[in-house]
């Protein structure tokens, strides 16, 4: 009886290691339908002209409620706020003391930010990206993401996970410019506040709606 314990542990054991990026990215779209964690970003530029390729480096906080509310708090170098609320998309620039607003559904759909809080489920991802599992690597389950519509500005995305925890996002756009995100200190619940992803513009600050 001891040996047939054993047995389904280990069986169980190597299930848990062969997960690969989809399960992973599936596992986070169920059990995480709110979170928040702090973020580092790099913006690496192409090498143009026989320069090096430049890079930029900025750092805030994330939060999300699945479906449709995102928040990214740029707090250095520069701040900036990005909110989604479910209908608008938000967009401030500190320095500029300046709002931009969009309609939602016109401009996540296939974005990084589907991924990571606008789409309920992998199924409703499938319909403006193709999914696979990419190699693991620095210890993190991939998944590849190729947007369908070919005429968009982004060109691939990949989400790396720690188990079912959001880890990494990297990105490319069509001009050859990467963006990698790094999570740390992530929380998953149930749900946020609601005030988190509600905006309010700035008394004094132009607001822009294209």
């Amino acid at each position: 009886m001891k040996r047939f314990v054993t047995s389904i542990l280990l069986v169980a054991a190597a299930g848990l290691a062969q997960a690969d990026g989809l399960q992973s990215l599936e596992a986070f779209m169920q059990g995480a339908q709110a979170g928040k964690a702090d973020f580092t970003q790099t913006v690496t530029a192409p090498a143009k002209d026989g320069q090096a390729a430049r890079s930029k480096t900025s750092s805030g906080q994330f939060s999300f409620q699945r479906p449709g509310r995102f928040k990214f708090e740029y707090r250095k170098p520069f701040e900036q706020v990005i909110v989604a609320d479910g209908k608008t998309l938000w967009m401030y620039d500190a320095d500029l003391n300046q709002v931009t607003q969009r309609a939602q559904a016109k401009v996540l759909d296939a974005t990084p930010a589907a991924i990571l809080a606008s789409a309920a489920s992998v199924q409703a991802l499938r319909a403006d990206f193709d999914l696979k599992a990419a190699p693991d690597q620095d210890g993190l389950q991939w998944v590849e993401a190729l947007p369908k519509a070919k005429d968009g500005q982004l060109k691939s995305v990949r989400v790396g996970f720690a188990g079912d925890k959001l880890a990494a996002v990297d990105m490319l756009d069509s001009f050859g410019q990467r963006s990698l995100m790094r999570f740390t200190g992530v929380q998953t619940s149930a749900s946020l506040p609601a005030e988190t992803f509600k905006f309010v513009a700035p008394k004094g600050a132009d607001v822009l709606a294209p």
